[in-house]
């Protein structure tokens, strides 16, 4: 398997659903789909069974406990289980573009890292996406969602820009270089040197935090924010606290300063010896489609 397609969710079949629709109707088709579920109720299973009878690829489910906001922890043992040689990790509230495998897939490089763009919707237009538009490549379309009631920006320029156009974009960005949740792909094997995202964190800057660690052992980033996007679907963040991000605050500070390379609390603990999963005995893994 070349590309494991990681997809963190929580309670949000809805949107996990039109988000699936776009990887079934991937250009390429030679990756898997592991969904990294945060403690999701079993709707989110049973979308997941219903749908992997139409999946193209490969589709897993790994279910942890609901212990809160614990992103960081099942991200570890999704890419424990996935066997890509490539991460391209994603959220389950972002609908990928025809092209958003194939492009991590052909600009892979050693010793770098993808990060790649997105597109905020409103609620009304979350709403409004079916299959169809997906499928039609019609919710990447700026006409498509400006009769749908998407207000004109500039931001647009990230689903027009084709081409020539869209290189010069992504090297004269004013974006910052980081590892975006979004949308970012990497070597399995450069995930694990900096023993994968970090499980003392929960929301604000996580993945943030991992791609400083990456490039602390020499992992460089690279934009491809005008050559690959997803629209991310509108959702509310009700799980965040004051205290949740100023920890984060301080934890991606210690990293910078101190140059840390490896999570201390991070994957390890879900490998064996071997370099196969070993998860809790309370957590989930269901190949739906092997």
């Amino acid at each position: 398997m070349r590309t494991s397609v990681i997809l963190s969710t929580y309670n949000s079949p809805g949107w996990l659903r039109k988000v699936l629709w776009g990887y079934f109707c991937q250009s390429r088709l030679d990756f898997e789909l592991v969904i990294a579920d945060d403690g999701s109720r079993d709707e989110t299973l049973t979308l997941l069974r219903e749908m992997a009878h139409e999946s193209p690829v490969p589709l897993a489910h790994v279910w942890q406990p609901d212990d809160g906001f614990q992103k960081c922890r099942i991200l570890n043992k999704a890419i424990s289980v996935a066997r890509g040689e490539q991460l391209l990790v994603s959220d389950g509230d972002c609908v990928p573009r025809r092209d958003f495998v194939a492009t991590h897939q052909d600009r892979a490089t050693p010793g770098a890292f993808l990060t790649c763009g997105y597109f905020k919707l409103p609620p009304t237009v979350s709403q409004a996406l079916t299959r169809a538009d997906i499928e039609r490549q019609d919710a990447f379309s700026a006409r498509w969602l400006l009769t749908h009631g998407m207000p004109p920006t500039l931001k647009l320029l990230k689903l027009l820009a084709r081409g020539s156009v869209s290189e010069w974009l992504n090297r004269h960005t004013p974006a910052r270089l980081s590892w975006n949740g979004h949308g970012a792909s990497c070597l399995k094997r450069e995930a694990l040197q900096v023993n994968g995202f970090n499980e003392a964190m929960q929301y604000g800057g996580l993945d943030v935090e991992f791609g400083v660690r990456l490039n602390h052992v020499g992992i460089r980033a690279q934009h491809i924010r005008y050559s690959s996007t997803v629209v991310h679907l509108h959702h509310g963040h009700g799980y965040v606290t004051p205290e949740m991000t100023a920890r984060n605050r301080t934890i991606r500070r210690q990293t910078r300063e101190l140059r840390l390379q490896r999570a201390e609390l991070g994957i390890d603990q879900w490998l064996g010896p071997d370099g196969q999963p070993r998860l809790g005995p309370d957590d989930r893994v269901e190949w739906l489609r092997p």
